[in-house]
C-alpha cells in the first residue's frame, strides 16, 4: 500500500508519495498565485487550487506508477481561514478570500459587539486572518453572493469535495474559523448565527486521523487505482506537526519562517485570548494546541540583510556571531523590535511596527544584524511565556524553517526561551508528510504510535543559565520598549 499527503498552500500545492514504511517514493509540486486587485485583499481561485493539484499528482504518478497504482490513502494538508462560497450546485461563487487578507477589520469588531462571549465561545478573538469575519464582509459588500452561498468550505475542504464529493472538515483547521467550539470540537450555533450562517452552511466533522469520505469512482477509474480512503487531515501547521511526530502533550515545535511559530500540543483545550493564543483542535482525537505567532521571525533577518546590502545572509550570520563573542558588544548592542508586519502574540496590533532603540556611533552591521536577531527571539520569548501562562508548557520542541540553519540563532533562542530545541535530520518534515501519515492513519495501516513517530535529531541546543541570565536584563528592557515607543 501506498499513501499521498496533498498540501494545499497559498505558494504551491506539494504531493508526497509514501510506502507503508514511510519511505518517500515520490513528489510533485505546482505552482500558485496570489491575487490582490485592491489593497488588504489577498484572493486565489479554487480552480487554480485543483489544477495545481492535477498537476502535481501527476508529477507523482509519472515518477512511481507502480507504487501509484497501490495507493490505499489520501490525507489533506492546507492553508487555514480561507473562505471558498459554494451555491446549491457547488459552484464557486467568487475567489477564494485567504488567510493573509485584511479587508475585515471593521467586521471583527463588529462580531464583538453582535456576539460579546465570542472569545469565551470560540477560545479565540476574531481578526482579519480568520473566517467568520471574511462573510461578514461578504454579507455586507457582496450581498448577492451571500443568498448564493449554500456551503463554505477552507481551502483543502474545496480540493477534497473535488476529490470525493463529499462536503467534510476536520478539528484542526475548523478551529480556524471562529464558528467552533474548540473545547467541545463541535460548531457553535450562536458563532454561526452571529455571521447570518447555520449548521446547514457547514461541512460535516471528522477527526484528522479518521476516514472523511473515498476517491470517487470516476477519479479511481482515471487515475488506475481502487478504492482510496481521503483522511479528514490537518490545518497546515497541525499537520506539520504531526509530521514531525508531535502529537503528545508538552511537545511541539518553533518554526522559523517568515513569520515565526510556536506550537505546542495539550491534552486539554487551553485558551488566552486576550493575549492573542490561538486555542486550536490538533489533527489528531483528543488533543488541542496553543499556538503564538509573530509576524515576521526569518523576515525580519532578510530585511536587515537588504539594508545593510548583504545578499549572503550565511556570512552575516557568521560576522555577527563573531562580534556577539564579546560580552561588552551584546550588552552595549541596541533592542529591536521585530514589528515589521505588525504584531500578533501578544500585542495583537497591526499597526506596530519596527523600532531600533540605543543607536549609537559605533554601531556597525554586526550590531544591527546582532538586534535583529535577538529581538525575533525575545518576541518568541513573549509567546512562549504566553503559552505556559496558559497551560501549554513545551517539553520537547523541535526547531524547523528556514531560519533553523543558523546554530548562533538557534543556541540564542535555547538560551531566551528557556527550552531545549533540536534540529530533525534532513528528512521531509512538511505539513504534507503530517497529511501522508494521516492518510495511513485514516486507512488503518498502523496505530498513531508506529506512525507518528518523531525525526532524528542532528543537533541539539540546550539552554545554559549562565547565558539566560546575560539575557535577562535587556529582555526586560525589551518588554519595557513596546508600550514606551508604539503602545
Amino acid at each position: 500500500m501506498t499513501f499521498l499527503g496533498l498540501d494545499i498552500g497559498t505558494s504551491a500545492v506539494k504531493a508526497l508519495l509514501l510506502d507503508a514504511a514511510q519511505r518517500p517514493l515520490a513528489v510533485g509540486s505546482a505552482a500558485l498565485e496570489v491575487s490582490r486587485p485592491q489593497p488588504l485583499w489577498s484572493e486565489q481561485d479554487p480552480a487554480d487550487w485543483w489544477r495545481a493539484t492535477l498537476a502535481a499528482i501527476a508529477e507523482v504518478r509519472a515518477a512511481a506508477p507502480d507504487a501509484w497504482r497501490a495507493l490505499a490513502g489520501i490525507g489533506l494538508s492546507g492553508q487555514m481561514h480561507g473562505a471558498v462560497l459554494l451555491d446549491e450546485t457547488g459552484r464557486v461563487l467568487r475567489p477564494a478570500i485567504l488567510w493573509n487578507d485584511g479587508r475585515s477589520f471593521a467586521e471583527c469588531a463588529d462580531l464583538h459587539r453582535l456576539l460579546p462571549d465570542l472569545a469565551a465561545r470560540a477560545g479565540n478573538i476574531a481578526m482579519p486572518g480568520f473566517t467568520a469575519p471574511k462573510l461578514l464582509w461578504v454579507r455586507a459588500h457582496e450581498p448577492a453572493v451571500f443568498a448564493a452561498t449554500r456551503t463554505v468550505l477552507l481551502p483543502k475542504d474545496y480540493i477534497r469535495f473535488r476529490l470525493t464529493g463529499a462536503f467534510v472538515s476536520e478539528m484542526s483547521d475548523a478551529s480556524g474559523t471562529l464558528w467552533l467550539d474548540v473545547a467541545a470540537r463541535a460548531w457553535d450555533d450562536a458563532l454561526l448565527a452571529a455571521t447570518g450562517l447555520a449548521r446547514r452552511h457547514m461541512p460535516e466533522l471528522v477527526e484528522g486521523s479518521a476516514p472523511s469520505a473515498t476517491l470517487s469512482a470516476a477519479l479511481a477509474a482515471e487515475w488506475g487505482v481502487a478504492r482510496v480512503t481521503v483522511a479528514g487531515g490537518g490545518g497546515d501547521n497541525a499537520a506539520s506537526a504531526v509530521g514531525i511526530g508531535a502529537v503528545r502533550a508538552g511537545e511541539g515545535f518553533l518554526s522559523l519562517g517568515t513569520s515565526g511559530v510556536v506550537f505546542a500540543v495539550t491534552d486539554r483545550f487551553v485558551a488566552a485570548p486576550e493575549r492573542t493564543l490561538h486555542a486550536f483542535c490538533h489533527a489528531l482525537p483528543g488533543r488541542w494546541h496553543g499556538m503564538s505567532v509573530i509576524l515576521s521571525a526569518a523576515a525580519s533577518l532578510a530585511w536587515i540583510a537588504a539594508v545593510l546590502g548583504t545578499a549572503d545572509i550565511a556570512a552575516l550570520l557568521d560576522r555577527v556571531a563573531a562580534w556577539a563573542a564579546s560580552p561588552e558588544h551584546r550588552a552595549a548592542a541596541p533592542l529591536f523590535l521585530p514589528y515589521l508586519a505588525g504584531e500578533r502574540t501578544p500585542h495583537n496590533d497591526p499597526a506596530a511596527s519596527g523600532v531600533f532603540a540605543g543607536l549609537r556611533a559605533q554601531h556597525g552591521a554586526e550590531a544591527l544584524a546582532y538586534a535583529v536577531l535577538e529581538g525575533v527571539a525575545f518576541a518568541l520569548a513573549d509567546g512562549t511565556d504566553v503559552l505556559r501562562g496558559a497551560g501549554a508548557p513545551l517539553d520537547r520542541c523541535m526547531l524547523v524553517g528556514g531560519g533553523a540553519r543558523s546554530r548562533f540563532w538557534g543556541q540564542m533562542l535555547a538560551d531566551v526561551l528557556g527550552v531545549a530545541l533540536e534540529l530533525p535530520e534532513g528528512a521531509e518534515t512538511g505539513a504534507a508528510l503530517g497529511a501522508a501519515r494521516l492518510a495511513m492513519l485514516a486507512a488503518g495501516a498502523g496505530s498513531e504510535a508506529e506512525i507518528c513517530t518523531a525525526p532524528g535529531v542532528r543537533e541539539s541546543y540546550r539552554p545554559a543559565p549562565e547565558r539566560a541570565a546575560l539575557y535577562a536584563p535587556r529582555l526586560a528592557r525589551y518588554r519595557a520598549l513596546y508600550p514606551a515607543a508604539l503602545g
